[in-house]
Formats: C-alpha cells, structure tokens, sequence
C-alpha cells in the first residue's frame, strides 16, 4: 500500500539560531521556523498527523498564524469531516489544537505522552511550557468519549503507515513512516525540528530528555533509506525543496515525489 503525502503550511515565526541549537549558535542570523500538518492519501482512507494551533493561540504565543490547519486540508481536496484516524505526535500546542474539528476522527497517541502532560513533571514551567491546558483536556475528553486509541511504543497502524516511538523532545513523541512511490518517507514532526540539528547532532532547545533526543536522530536515519526520505518537523527548507502542490504554491508541498535539491 502506497500514499501520496503532503506538507500543509499553517504558520510561521520568525526566530533567529541561537532559539533552536541547545548550547546557542555562534552565527545568530535569522532562522524562521513553519508549523505544518501532514496528510497520508490513498484511494482505501485518509491519515492525518497533527492538527496545528488556532488562532487565538497563535496570538497568546505570538505565531504569525496563516490559515486554519484544519479547515485548510480542503485545499487537497479532503473533508476533515470524513476523516477516521489522526495521529498526534505528542501533546505540545502546535501538533494538537483544533482536534475538536474532527468529527469523528480517532486519535493515536502514544500512551507515554498522556502519562507526561497529566504527571508531575507538569508542576516544572519549562516543561509545562510547550502544552496548552485546554489542548490536554481536550483529549482527555476524548478519551472519554472513546476516540483516542492509544500506543505502547512502535505499532503498525494500517498496512503502509507505521507509527515509531522516539522520546527526546517529549516523553511519548512518536514519527511516522509511510509508504510511497518513492520508498518509505518519514515524518519526523519533532523527532527533529530542523534538517540541521539532526545532521549535526545538535538538539532543539525545547526537550525533555537530551540523550533520546540524539538517539532520536539515529532512530531516523535506521528508518529511512536515504536522508532524502527524512521530513523534519519545522523546517522552512521542506517548502524550497519540495515540489508545491499545482495552485498551492507556499501552501502545500508533495512529500510522495523527490526532493528537487
């Protein structure tokens, strides 16, 4: 089973180097960072990973906020009310709002993920930081309403999409690889945010635990058959190197087809 999978540009902030390499960066010139969601097409269903932030946190967490994530996924001719799984990556607030505009989707999280958002490592402002309180009891409330399926480590979710635990930059992160015309893609949301931390080892300033995060990056690459087939999360170059949806220039990139660089 194959899929045509697209990257869909939601939001954008501009930042600067020394924000995303733990340690900073001696060059501290400009390095904006995109918010993304992801779609996995094939004629049997639709997946979705990660649902982006709204507008009113855009504001809060002052994120230059483009289009709805959710609302825009009818830009590629899909109906996020006729969508059955979304996989969440992990909790944090820009892979999580706007679920509510899923109707009936199920959502797939990682087990770990819920224990970290509900436990006591919560009472650390850092940590808390990256989470929004509504978002976790959100899901909660899912959970109750039995729409979260949840995941202890790797899983296989359909044939063609397999779900990967990797910790690091949250407890329950988890990556998706999915199968496509031109070998198996993976979706590393933030198992690595930027292209550069993981080809120079260097984590993201935001995580929870530095040594998975650096394993996180070996996880990759066993994963992928070339570098070329790894999609980092936030990454501005995905929109440069990738081909644009026709029409959707700026908006959404073809994930299925190679990289032009």
């Amino acid at each position: 089973m194959t899929y045509k999978v697209y990257a869909l540009r939601y939001a954008f902030r501009d930042a600067r180097r020394h924000e995303h390499f733990i340690g900073g960066d001696p060059h501290d010139a400009p390095m904006p960072m995109d918010y993304f969601v992801w779609a996995m097409v094939s004629d049997e269903r639709t997946v979705i990973l990660d649902t982006g932030f709204t507008e009113p946190v855009a504001k809060k967490r002052k994120r230059q906020w483009l289009r709805c994530p959710v609302d825009s996924l009818s830009l590629l001719g899909i109906d996020p009310g006729s969508v059955e799984d979304v996989v969440i990556s992990h909790l944090h607030y820009d892979h999580v709002g706007t679920f509510q505009k899923f109707a009936k989707a199920r959502f797939h999280l990682q087990e770990a993920e819920m224990y970290y958002a509900c436990g006591h490592y919560m009472k650390h402002h850092k940590l808390r930081h990256s989470f929004e309180v509504e978002d976790v009891t959100g899901i909660i409330r899912m959970t109750y309403a039995d729409r979260v399926v949840f995941h202890d480590g790797d899983a296989e979710l359909f044939p063609g999409i397999t779900l990967h635990a990797i910790g690091g930059h949250s407890a329950g992160l988890q990556c998706v690889r999915v199968e496509t015309d031109r070998g198996p893609v993976v979706l590393a949301s933030d198992v690595t945010h930027f292209y550069e931390n993981m080809e120079t080892g260097r984590g993201f300033t935001t995580l929870f635990h530095l040594g998975g995060m650096l394993d996180g990056f070996d996880r990759l690459r066993a994963l992928a058959p070339s570098p070329a087939h790894i999609v980092p999360g936030h990454d501005p170059e995905v929109m440069r190197r990738y081909p644009a949806v026709q029409g959707l220039e700026g908006i959404a990139v073809s994930l299925h087809r190679p990289p032009t660089d």
